[in-house]
């Protein structure tokens, strides 16, 4: 494994640190408060065990298929045939009490039923006679994924190391932390009956806090990208809040959340509604705030006359080219989620206007804008923020009374023209491959500082690319 060659930052001048430090620890502490105190108490609804089914595992060691029997007409399906395929499977249980034994089960029929052959391995539920307790069948769940998932895993881990190297380390350890405060703090505590959107708030500030530090390290850039990150989220919540309230919507919205209700019904359904929409906002969100952020750092290194005002116009330009694709994103990912759902009301015959204001279309639109909404305020407060710190910290470097503020060279690259004009205006000029009249024939000599000469060289970097 190599080193990351990423050029780092360059280290915030103390005052600087001093109020970022100011800004983001007593936001972390109050993260961590709200944590604490929302924090599930009993783990989360507790399921009945005597309930489960047992569940084996096995081997498929014959497949035989036969016609299947006629079975009795009924009013709504005179056929008389029953559907396929019809047979027995032979199965070798390696678990449970019958372990090492061959059993029988029936081949699986209906919608969405595996389909066997020979060598698959496969899950077994034990059935019980409810009118004999002693009496028990087999029959076929579906095939064993653990291994095929296990290696898809260890793939994607193994890309993300060889490519991001230290760097890609990281990620996965912020990818880690991530399902750990959903599997432990988020799903339990909505699951305990908390408020849902207040918990999604706290748990994704949480693991903004964690991802983002642990993945791109303790710097004033990874400060404002998280200071934007969580004004976004901010946003986000309040503006689902009134879209959510504007628009009438229940939750129920989905066959997912209808059948949530029966299971649990003191679940806030409206509340999870919201809670979805700024869960999801957040992997996007990072992304652009901790774009906006390195692109603000990278302007001021190339080119260090940039004032504060330049570098937030040059930083929004790059922003508004992320939107423009992220937007696509965001609205493609709620419709691939949704695409069985999506096809069906295709099929509907009701007209398109009224298929769109349907609760479930409705929760879709709103949460696809509102996700929306809140990424395009992320890029002009995390660019501000970021432009604000490196100006800042421009000033700060080249010291009291000296130029380097709002777009003046620093000191150090001012000084020492100053003192040796005629050295500066040669290196200028082998720059430039000629004298200064050199590059204007027929015309007056201009200085080397002419604006006419060197025009462009602090504006819109659309047309220098």
């Amino acid at each position: 494994m190599g080193a990351d060659h990423t050029r780092p930052a360059p280290p915030a001048p103390p005052g600087v640190r001093r109020v970022l430090v100011a800004t983001v620890v007593p936001l972390f502490v109050i993260t961590v408060i709200a944590a604490v105190v929302l924090w599930p108490r009993d783990g989360g609804p507790q399921s009945d065990g005597s309930a489960a089914v047992p569940r084996y595992h096995g081997t498929v060691t014959r497949v035989v298929t036969e016609a299947c029997p006629p079975q009795p007409e009924t009013p709504e399906d005179n056929s008389g045939a029953q559907d396929g395929p019809c047979g027995t499977v032979t199965v070798r249980v390696e678990q449970g009490p019958d372990a090492g034994q061959q059993v029988e089960t029936p081949v699986p029929t209906g919608p969405g039923a595996p389909t066997v052959a020979v060598d698959d391995r496969i899950v077994l539920v034990e059935l019980t006679d409810p009118a004999d307790p002693w009496t028990s069948a087999y029959n076929i769940a579906g095939h064993q994924r653990g291994t095929p998932l296990v290696w898809l895993a260890v793939v994607f881990a193994l890309a993300i190391v060889a490519f991001g190297r230290w760097r890609g380390l990281a990620a996965l350890a912020g990818l880690a932390a991530s399902f750990a405060i959903l599997l432990t703090f988020v799903l339990p505590g909505i699951g305990a009956g908390g408020s849902p959107l207040l918990i999604a708030i706290v748990g994704s500030a949480l693991i903004m806090f964690v991802v983002l530090y642990l993945t791109h390290g303790v710097s004033a850039q990874t400060s404002v990208a998280v200071l934007g990150t969580l004004g976004s989220l901010v946003l986000t919540g309040v503006l689902g809040t009134l879209a959510a309230a504007a628009t009438h919507l229940t939750g129920h919205g989905s066959e997912d959340a209808t059948t949530l209700s029966m299971f649990r019904g003191d679940v806030d359904l409206h509340g999870l509604l919201l809670a979805g929409i700024i869960i999801g906002s957040l992997g996007v969100l990072d992304d652009v705030t901790v774009t906006q952020a390195a692109t603000v750092t990278e302007l001021a290194n190339a080119n260090p006359g940039l004032s504060r005002l330049q570098l937030y116009r040059a930083a929004t330009r790059v922003g508004r080219a992320h939107i423009a694709s992220t937007v696509n994103t965001i609205v493609l990912a709620y419709a691939g989620a949704s695409l069985p759902l999506l096809l069906l009301l295709t099929a509907d015959s009701r007209p398109v206007t009224e298929i769109l204001t349907t609760e479930f279309m409705a929760q879709e639109i709103v949460r696809s804008a509102v996700a929306t909404l809140g990424l395009i305020a992320a890029v002009p407060l995390t660019t501000g923020l970021a432009a604000m710190v490196t100006a800042a910290g421009r000033a700060a470097a080249a010291g009291p009374g000296r130029p380097g503020g709002d777009g003046d060279v620093p000191a150090s690259r001012t000084s020492g023209a100053a003192r040796h004009p005629a050295e500066r205006d040669l290196a200028l000029e082998a720059l430039s491959g000629g004298r200064p009249d050199d590059r204007f024939p027929g015309g007056p000599a201009r200085p080397i500082d002419s604006p006419a000469r060197w025009a462009g060289r602090e504006g819109s970097t659309d047309s220098t690319w």
